[in-house]
């Protein structure tokens, strides 16, 4: 940091700091908050406000706290932020993601990088000066320790974001197996955080990279862009979950997944329930229709349902009702007595609640709009 007590760039850090302890304190009080994802998000943004404050009080040399402070905690608070705050955010998109996600034990394992980092700062008895100054530590294990500490603090939070984005590409696979219609919007806005996120902490580690094998100087202009990078991606994530988190559609957790992929090839009585639900009694007609609710319908168990969609019929979910829809679609497109009825009417007469979706499934399907294949089919029916 440079010489004064605040700088510009140091305003930012605190602005950080101080914005993200009152975005969790608003965001536990929403009455909405009462799932996972809102307390996660508390605690991603209280871990994100004690790495800013921390930052700032290691590296501004004018800014002086109490030295028991400053020398022994610091170090254990500023690690402890830094290496949590990749598990809270990986967390935080499962939450959203996933049904009825519930803290186990075995997240406890997230907690084992923050821990490593906690006990070499206590063994090797790492103070803010031996952080700030690492060649003046001397050679051997003390000063090792300190490299190694900082190396995890930039590459934990990158493997993590790298996860969450593994998670939501997951997550779309998941929502083809057990929904018909899903909005692309809340998850587009959700990628984008966590590509941000993913950006963002990938410039943490260059910059650690570059500060370890290069220059210094560049390192810490390189560090202050990080830190407006973070204060942007704080309001972003406030902003969308108040406006499209809550939006977001659930599914099944990915052991039940597992599960399901495991099962033996369906029986033949299975597979003619799920081809008679479709053709006889058209349940794809049926708006918002998901997996679970078809399975209730021919009373048969979901990973059941889902085993016959996967196995037998090759496909998804989501892509073997929304291609019924598609043939009811054509037929009321191609009957000359339904001529006066609109597209908006044929796709919702079909099935359809999307207007987009529909277009983008019947070129897709068919190789030409629904304007053009009515067209053409009302004149081969007027020839013939």
């Amino acid at each position: 940091m440079k010489q004064y007590i605040f700088n510009i760039h140091d305003v930012v850090l605190l602005m950080t700091a101080a914005e993200c302890l009152l975005l969790a304190v608003f965001q536990s009080i929403l009455p909405t908050r009462a799932r996972h994802d809102g307390r996660l998000l508390t605690a991603f943004l209280l871990i994100i406000a004690v790495a800013s404050g921390c930052t700032l009080l290691l590296w501004n040399d004018q800014f002086s706290v109490a030295p028991w402070f400053e020398q022994t905690l610091l170090p254990y608070l500023l690690f402890a932020s830094l290496l949590l705050k990749g598990p809270a955010i990986y967390l935080y998109v499962c939450s959203l993601t996933q049904r009825k996600l519930s803290l186990t034990r075995q997240h406890g394992l997230h907690l084992l990088p923050a821990l490593v980092a906690l006990v070499c700062i206590a063994i090797f008895d790492i103070s803010s000066n031996d952080l700030r100054h690492i060649a003046d530590s001397g050679q051997g294990l003390p000063s090792t320790a300190i490299e190694f500490i900082w190396d995890i603090a930039s590459l934990v939070p990158f493997v993590y974001a790298a996860a969450a984005l593994l998670r939501i590409r997951r997550y779309r696979h998941a929502l083809k197996d057990e929904y018909s219609h899903y909005s692309e919007t809340e998850l587009h806005w959700l990628s984008a955080l966590t590509w941000g996120v993913f950006v963002a902490w990938t410039w943490t580690m260059v910059v650690h990279v570059v500060a370890k094998f290069s220059s210094d100087v560049v390192a810490d202009y390189m560090g202050i862009a990080d830190n407006y990078l973070a204060f942007i991606l704080i309001n972003a994530f406030f902003a969308y979950s108040l406006t499209y988190a809550h939006q977001l559609l659930v599914t099944k957790p990915e052991e039940e997944t597992r599960e399901t992929s495991s099962e033996e090839e369906p029986s033949e009585p299975a597979i003619a329930k799920v081809r008679n639900a479709m053709e006889e009694d058209k349940i794809y007609l049926k708006k918002n229709l998901n997996l679970e609710q078809f399975s209730e319908r021919i009373d048969l168990p979901a990973k059941e349902v889902s085993a016959v969609i996967n196995k037998h019929f090759g496909t998804n979910f989501f892509e073997f009702v929304n291609s019924y829809r598609v043939e009811a679609a054509k037929a009321l497109l191609s009957d000359p007595e339904k001529a006066d009825m609109t597209v908006l009417d044929v796709l919702l007469e079909s099935g359809f609640n999307s207007k987009s979706a529909f277009h983008r499934f019947f070129s897709r399907l068919v190789g030409m709009s629904p304007t053009e294949f009515r067209k053409r089919a009302l004149a081969a029916d007027t020839a013939s």
